[in-house]
């Protein structure tokens, strides 16, 4: 677990352990867009002038991770970074309860930051400021998000550098065939398995179960549930954590949506609840469904308005191809209780488990965007006072006829997205505005591609 904030005029325990280390040189991060972690190591004497408290701290950082695609590819529509801008410095700053050593990398100190104004303000464009601007707004309903986040993904017998070779084709899977649960799967790269299952917890990212899913090569953890913004810490640094180790066994995981169209896609589905501080606000003894009001109208606001959201969950060109009628990502935004099909499992019972898992995500994700999305419209439920009126469904999609289908493209998502006044109020006019533009250049590289299906299609026969 992180340390937590020190009383005022005390160094924080973080800074204490960092001396104490006698260490060199400090490892820091922050997310870009996509959620792909963005860092660089910095000399002891910069971490601990970067560490000092407002507005002596912080240091810069150039503001192209909001301003360039995965494949560091410049945006040319973005107003507020961009070639018009000159790409300088933008203010980051290390959140000093984010410490946590590197087990796989000597032990060296790491930190998590975000990006604040000139004046210290949140910046409106950064992924984690995002996510603390909706548990703000959950702070003055009194309420505290609760989260846990589960990853699947494949695993390939590849390196960087064999799949520069391959050009982007013919990944091999570490395993074959479909042997989901599979004790002989977890054996067959026994160590990568171990060091995930021992190192992850090192790292502060606690995992409560990690298993083989139904497909080659593929894994599925569950991080331990925890406060929001933790938990998708926890979720983002799993990702990028388990890349290098991956790399230490000649093993390169993707999470990527859906990497070959026989085979499952891959998810990334958020648990959520909210608390009080010292109970469960979602469970009611008394309900026939074990279910609070609360829950119901926040179950409602999901159920009404995430999909305004969706480019916050289903992020990239191939987020879509994971929606298939007949698997097991839903298609549609239906409710069911412990039903698997649906987008929004509930599971109810006892105060401990009762939550509400959104399956809708992939693992594709920003955990930041993807957790900010599904909390903003269960809150917007709540705020709202909204009533649960849709019936849940039962078998796959059993009695969710009138319930339309999910946009099956980015770009549909996306202008839904920039008309959404509810996203708008959650996140900000510039938040909004600045990711839309990302998604439309994303959609716009696309339809630039020459794929493979088209070559498969016409090159012989037209």
């Amino acid at each position: 677990m992180a340390p937590k904030q020190s009383m005022s005029g005390k160094e924080h325990p973080a800074l204490r352990a960092v001396r104490e280390s006698g260490t060199g040189k400090v490892k820091v991060a922050v997310s870009d867009i996509d959620g792909i972690l963005r860092g660089k190591y910095l000399h002891i004497d910069k971490f601990l002038g970067a560490a000092e408290p407002h507005p002596n701290g912080g240091f810069g950082f150039c503001d192209v991770v909001f301003g360039w695609d995965a494949n560091d590819h410049c945006y040319d529509n973005a107003a507020l970074t961009g070639w018009q801008h000159g790409f300088p410095d933008a203010l980051a700053r290390l959140d000093l309860d984010t410490y946590r050593t590197v087990p796989w990398d000597d032990g060296v100190p790491f930190f998590l930051g975000d990006f604040v104004t000139p004046a210290g303000a949140p910046l409106p464009i950064c992924p984690r400021q995002t996510l603390k601007r909706v548990l703000k707004r959950a702070e003055k309903l009194g309420v505290r998000p609760m989260t846990g986040m589960e990853f699947e993904w494949f695993n390939f017998a590849e390196t960087p550098q064999s799949w520069a070779a391959k050009k982007g084709v013919d990944p091999e899977p570490i395993t074959p065939g479909m042997f989901g649960y599979s004790l002989l799967r977890m054996n067959h790269k026994r160590e990568f398995f171990k060091a995930l299952m021992d190192e992850m917890p090192l790292f502060g990212v606690p995992i409560e179960g990690l298993h083989t899913e139904t497909g080659p090569g593929v894994y599925e953890v569950a991080i331990a549930f925890g406060e929001a913004l933790e938990q998708a810490d926890r979720a983002i640094l799993f990702k990028t954590g388990a890349k290098e180790i991956g790399a230490r066994f000649g093993v390169m995981p993707s999470f990527m949506a859906k990497w070959n169209q026989q085979l499952p896609g891959c998810s990334g589905h958020i648990h959520q609840s909210l608390s009080d501080g010292k109970s469960n606000l979602f469970f009611d003894a008394k309900s026939s469904r074990k279910m609070s009001k609360l829950f119901e109208s926040y179950l409602a606001g999901q159920c009404g308005f995430l999909m305004e959201m969706a480019p916050m969950f289903w992020p990239t060109i191939n987020s879509y191809k994971r929606l298939v009628d007949g698997f097991w990502a839903p298609v549609k935004p239906t409710w069911g209780m412990d039903n698997r099909t649906a987008s929004f499992r509930v599971i109810a019972g006892s105060p401990k488990a009762t939550r509400l898992e959104t399956r809708c995500p992939g693992a594709d994700v920003n955990p930041y965007l993807a957790m900010a999305a599904v909390i903003a419209a269960g809150l917007h439920g709540v705020e709202q006072g909204l009533k649960l009126t849709q019936p849940p469904i039962t078998g796959t999609n059993a009695g969710s006829d009138d319930i339309p289908r999910a946009p099956r493209t980015l770009i549909e998502t996306t202008r839904v997205f920039k008309q959404s006044t509810v996203a708008r109020d959650w996140f900000g006019d510039d938040f909004v505005d600045h990711f839309a533009a990302t998604r439309e250049w994303e959609w716009r590289q696309w339809l630039d591609g020459v794929t493979d299906w088209e070559l498969k299609r016409y090159l012989e026969v037209i």
